[in-house]
């Protein structure tokens, strides 16, 4: 089966029923029980329902765009689809803690590995899949700490006025016991986006060197215009085994240094499974003499999960390096067919284990981040 998920989504005409139809993963949905206080609607099933009625009805529909429209749908329809997994009944009461979080990584996974079926671009499914990861932060946002900070991240990532009517349909799509007061809070969230100029784009930061400190240093002003005193570029690959980082090295190095992880492990007679922590000792202490010359070159591995990524970019920072992250990604089965043809066989469990954690960087996580 080969389809179009945006283009069945209008051509059904908006239609919650028809896609759960055609899309299993979201008829699971049906009897995940949600507390009564902010769910008196019922299952997660019958709230997602209402959520997508509520989203076509909101006057601000009309005035998007095809592609707007069809993108928030979808992520209307799978806002939480995370519910699925972690929904569970603590001290009497129904909660699914961090289900936004799972929701992202769930829906990716799908879109991904049934790209067939889904025929998304990156940027469309990434789209769908923070506004599921942010779905909840108009509702909450007032009550966090680093209030400006949250939604200057979040805006990095998705335009906030579509996170916006997501959260607003989130919100009259339920019957809850104190009706109005959520409403209330995500209204709140417009005029604090528009007050922040993030309404319609991410934050124009003075230069990308004030961008990257403000999203990494404690009580940075982001309006502040800090001198750039970086000195030499590192670049971080990122991406799944088999997904082109060795080939883009060789077309785009231009002779920089290479520290690549799966060379360390070939020299040290060290199978794909076993031994990361010898393999990453030897690949940092080649990095330390290159970064205490200032000498550009370039770190070769997977780096899909953020925490990791973050630990290097920190780390290169720290000697006055501008972070560049380089983000590459393959089909799902074209991954699976080079693996089958590689010397160096990853077993399949394996590779689904890393598409299950898979992370892809975020435009804030350093100097520059390409995809």
């Amino acid at each position: 089966m080969n389809q179009e998920i945006l283009k069945e989504i209008r051509g059904s005409n908006f239609s919650f029923g028809w896609l759960s139809d055609h899309y299993p993963v979201l008829s699971a949905l049906k009897d995940i029980p949600q507390n009564p206080e902010y769910h008196g609607e019922g299952d997660v099933y019958r709230h997602t329902e209402m959520v997508c009625e509520k989203l076509t009805e909101l006057s601000e529909w009309r005035k998007l765009t095809k592609e707007e429209q069809e993108l928030l749908f979808l992520a209307a329809a799978f806002h939480d689809i995370g519910k699925a997994h972690c929904t569970k009944k603590e001290n009497g009461n129904w909660i699914s803690p961090k289900h936004t979080i799972i929701g992202e990584k769930v829906f990716r996974r799908i879109a991904y590995r049934e790209a067939d079926q889904f025929s998304l671009t990156f940027r469309q499914r990434e789209t769908v899949a923070k506004l599921i990861r942010y779905h909840g932060m108009p509702v909450w946002f007032w009550s966090k700490k680093k209030t400006e900070f949250d939604l200057l991240k979040a805006a990095e990532s998705i335009p906030l006025r579509l996170l916006y009517l997501l959260s607003k349909a989130d919100v009259l799509g339920r019957i809850e016991k104190e009706p109005g007061r959520m409403k209330e809070h995500v209204e709140l969230f417009a005029e604090y986006a528009k007050e922040l100029e993030i309404w319609e784009k991410p934050y124009a930061f003075a230069n990308p060197y004030t961008k990257y400190q403000f999203f990494h240093k404690e009580d940075l002003w982001h309006k502040a215009e800090l001198y750039d005193d970086t000195e030499f570029d590192v670049i971080l690959m990122s991406g799944l085994p088999l997904s082109g980082k060795d080939s883009w090295i060789e077309k785009y190095s231009e002779g920089m240094p290479v520290i690549s992880l799966d060379e360390i492990r070939e020299q040290l007679k060290i199978p794909p499974t076993k031994g990361s922590g010898r393999v990453v000792q030897a690949a940092m202490e080649q990095a330390k003499i290159l970064l205490r010359r200032k000498e550009p070159f370039i770190w070769n591995a997977t780096n899909i999960i953020l925490e990791t990524r973050q630990k290097l970019v920190s780390l290169f920072t720290g000697y006055g390096a501008r972070v560049h992250i380089i983000y590459l990604e393959a089909p799902y089965q074209e991954l699976f067919s080079r693996n089958r043809k590689r010397a160096r066989y990853i077993p399949e469990h394996v590779l689904e284990e890393m598409i299950q954690k898979l992370e892809p960087p975020a435009p804030w996580e350093a100097y520059e981040v390409k995809e």
